[in-house]
């Protein structure tokens, strides 16, 4: 297991579920770096900005939420699957959204997974152990080199 610091892109607006998850992800064994982009716009902007920087400037992951201001979790997702030098990101949806419309669109969309927010914080804690379990005890992500 390689233990750099993984920096993961977290689209979320609610700023409750923003300070749930900063503290959900003090729990990992891991360490992480996490950027906040609170709408669709910041979001596409500072991955673009971070592209022409190269690889290294890149998150890892990105934890993205569907319901977003300006421009939301489908358009986001769209954009970076479709962009050449953002498209290897994974991109784990995570929302509480559970209409069929969203996860149908969202895994054409090409999203590695959509999870469904918990909304008893034990279970959110529960689902971000199971993604630090997956996606970076597990998984092998792209280099930055």
């Amino acid at each position: 297991m390689n233990k750099t610091k993984i920096k993961i892109l977290l689209v979320e607006d609610n700023e409750g579920d923003i300070v749930l998850t900063k503290e959900a992800l003090e729990e990992f064994k891991f360490p992480t770096e996490l950027i906040v982009k609170r709408d669709g716009s910041e979001a596409l902007i500072y991955l673009l900005g971070q592209s022409k920087a190269g690889l290294s400037g890149l998150p890892d992951l990105i934890l993205l939420d569907i319901n977003l201001p300006k421009k939301n979790g489908h358009e986001v997702l769209q954009s970076v699957k479709n962009h050449p030098d953002l498209k290897h990101i994974p991109i784990i949806i995570l929302t509480t959204s559970s209409s069929e419309w969203d996860i149908l669109n969202a895994y054409q969309e090409h999203c590695n997974c959509y999870i469904i927010k918990p909304v008893d914080i034990n279970e959110f804690f529960k689902v971000t152990s199971v993604l630090e379990e997956f996606w970076i005890n597990t998984t092998k992500l792209p280099s930055k080199s």
